[in-house]
């Protein structure tokens, strides 16, 4: 084989159980390919920081990029688990990954949008409101998120906190001020109503699977509440009555920054149910709610989660605690759904190569 060929080889890549199958260049991730071709892999972060895109290697051999031990440690990938945001194959590989589903209606897609409105919700929270253009789609699972293309070809990840809407509707983000951040620096300091953005998408696996009848746990924490959010307007829009349990937690009462919104949701949804929690109250706060970690509320509510469906969003420790934690209250491991917001920062500490 010349080494044309092997540039441009093609294998076949295989999904149990679902049988799903697409073909991986071996210049490109698994999880590059899936997309691609509509096949919808779980996965998160794809930059090998969150682990949300983990599955099972039955049989093939792979190579791993750069990635973090936390998402996949040597003891894991020894044991055949395997990232497929980072993973490109050498051969033929079948999989097992009983999250993939078949998402090829919403293309990935290139647009402008013009930034309509900034509001401040916090002292760390930003809302902002992108106008699309009036002629073109962008449909979209409410819980996914979108990249924002900056003018040196950097890129950042947002959720969209509202449902899907119509051609020329907003598209609602919320975003966290963090120092020194290239964009979020922006977004608190010199950026303007009117100006243009370029943004792609849709991206993620996080969406409501609606085949199912179980009650939900939506879990959240800081702005991990934007695709919660978008998720509990769909249930709204699509009249979804299974029970719906929301907790939101952050370290001071300023940090559940829609609640307003929340509880107008309450009287309009009587099957949602809201639990804020908060973990590091100041006596000038006056709380008077439930304290703690937020994961740790839902397990003393809800000691046996072996009947629950779990959707979590937020920063990677939270995620990560509450998959743990909810596996030995009973969740099943494919009923745990999870973004876990990776910062840059994030991404680049403990990077394996």
């Amino acid at each position: 084989m010349t080494t044309s060929e092997k540039t441009t080889a093609e294998f076949l890549i295989r999904i149990k159980p679902s049988e799903l199958s697409f073909a991986a260049g071996s210049a490109e991730t698994l999880l590059a390919a899936a997309i691609r071709q509509g096949v919808g892999l779980p996965y998160g972060c794809k930059d090998g920081a969150c682990g949300s895109c983990k599955c099972r290697k039955l049989s093939g051999v792979v190579q791993h990029g750069a990635h973090q031990s936390k998402a996949l440690s040597d003891e894991e990938e020894a044991a055949g688990m395997v990232l497929t945001c980072c993973a490109t194959a050498l051969g033929d590989v079948v999989l097992e990954s009983r999250q993939v589903t078949q998402t090829g209606s919403f293309a990935v897609k290139k647009m402008p949008a013009r930034l309509s409105l900034l509001e401040r919700k916090s002292e760390d929270v930003m809302l902002l409101r992108l106008q699309l253009p009036a002629n073109e789609s962008f449909n979209y699972h409410a819980g996914q998120y979108l990249d924002f293309i900056l003018p040196d070809g950097l890129r950042r990840s947002y959720s969209m906190a509202c449902a899907a809407q119509a051609p020329g509707a907003t598209l609602e983000l919320h975003i966290r001020h963090l120092a020194g951040g290239v964009f979020t620096d922006r977004v608190f300091g010199t950026l303007k109503e009117k100006e243009i953005l370029r943004l792609e998408g849709p991206y993620g696996s996080f969406f409501l699977r609606e085949q199912s009848s179980k009650p939900i746990v939506l879990l959240a924490s800081g702005t991990g509440f934007a695709p919660i959010k978008a998720i509990i307007e769909y249930m709204q829009q699509k009249d979804i009555k299974r029970p719906a349990r929301l907790y939101w937690g952050g370290r001071r009462p300023h940090d559940l920054y829609l609640q307003d919104w929340v509880r107008s949701k309450l009287s309009e949804m009587p099957q949602l149910h809201y639990v804020p929690v908060i973990s590091d109250a100041l006596p000038e706060d006056h709380w008077s709610g439930r304290s703690g970690l937020v994961h740790r509320a839902v397990l003393q509510d809800l000691p046996d989660l072996s009947g629950h469906q779990v959707y979590a969003c937020g920063v990677p420790i939270m995620v990560q605690s509450a998959q743990t934690d909810f596996a030995l209250a009973g969740l099943p491991a494919d009923e745990f759904y999870a973004d876990a917001f990776t910062s840059e920062a994030d991404k680049a500490v403990g990077a394996k190569v």
